[in-house]
């Protein structure tokens, strides 16, 4: 029997990569998405509800979870990913978090419990904590590029290793289909640190224009965000998240791209070249 990936986040920078990759293979893939007009490789599912989740493992053999965004309750919405993945026996999951989770146990953080669900279920699985998105700069923080030649951010001068998110996918894809790896989890981050003065500068260097960092606080963050419609709580999530940017818990770099791959991670100055429409 075909291989079947179910894909959690389809529609997401990780989801349409991992989706790309795995079809331009020859596996076959079912893409998870709360609506309910479905294409030929769509299934229904919403984590919110539950509603669709047992309909959705129906032929799969493997699956890549993640949480939705907007929603601190992580472990509540992965909890019957991993069940149902138990139930249907299948062959790997890898879930994908978020770098740092597992780094001060005693937080008890949502994400981290889901890892946890997870690792006792007896489930094939790797978990992929990436570092913060190279897309987030064309997405997330495109506003104040576009709008005021700005990045802001509340992260001072701190460093990140920035990963792209092509690279995780191809990441999930080797880990989806390779046992060799199995019951481990890897931080994946990019070759390279850099404080948003630099990435300013690269994507400045980059478009032609004049693109500078702006250290805001996390007060004016907070109402960005607010504003932009994410719940308070999710906010509140978001500004801790930053606050440990700033206080230079994301600059570590970590080899496991590389390792897996067989090449290095894509360099940020390469993802700006192939992003650049988005800020001319």
């Amino acid at each position: 029997m075909q291989s079947k990936t179910l894909i959690i986040g389809s529609s997401g920078n990780v989801g349409k990569e991992l989706a790309q990759i795995l079809t331009g293979d020859g596996h076959a893939v079912a893409l998870a998405t709360s609506k309910k007009e479905l294409s030929a490789d769509q299934v229904h599912l919403d984590l919110v509800t539950g509603e669709g989740i047992t309909a959705a493992f129906d032929g799969v053999d493997r699956a890549f979870f993640l949480a939705p965004p907007g929603y601190t309750n992580q472990h509540e919405l992965i909890a019957p990913l991993v069940k149902a993945a138990k139930a249907n026996d299948l062959k790997k999951v890898v879930l994908m978090t978020a770098m740092g989770v597992d780094a001060q146990p005693d937080l008890d953080l949502p994400l981290r419990r889901a890892e946890i669900i997870l690792e006792e279920s007896g489930v094939p699985y790797n978990i992929i904590r990436p570092n913060w998105f190279m897309q987030n700069f064309n997405s997330f923080w495109i506003a104040g590029i576009l709008e005021h030649q700005t990045i802001f951010l509340p992260t001072g001068d701190a460093k990140g290793s920035f990963i792209d998110a092509r690279d995780i996918a191809a990441v999930a894809a080797k880990l989806l289909l390779d046992s060799s790896r199995d019951n481990q989890a890897f931080d994946l981050t990019g070759s390279e640190s850099l404080n948003h003065d630099e990435v300013a500068a690269i994507i400045s260097e980059i478009t032609g224009k004049k693109i500078v960092y702006e250290d805001i606080t996390p007060q004016v963050m907070e109402k960005q965000l607010i504003s932009a419609g994410l719940p308070q709580d999710y906010t509140n999530m978001l500004l801790g998240i930053l606050e440990a940017f700033k206080q230079g818990f994301m600059a570590g770099i970590t080899p496991h791209v590389g390792n897996i791959l067989g090449r290095a991670p894509i360099s940020f100055e390469q993802y700006a070249k192939d992003y650049r429409n988005a800020w001319v």
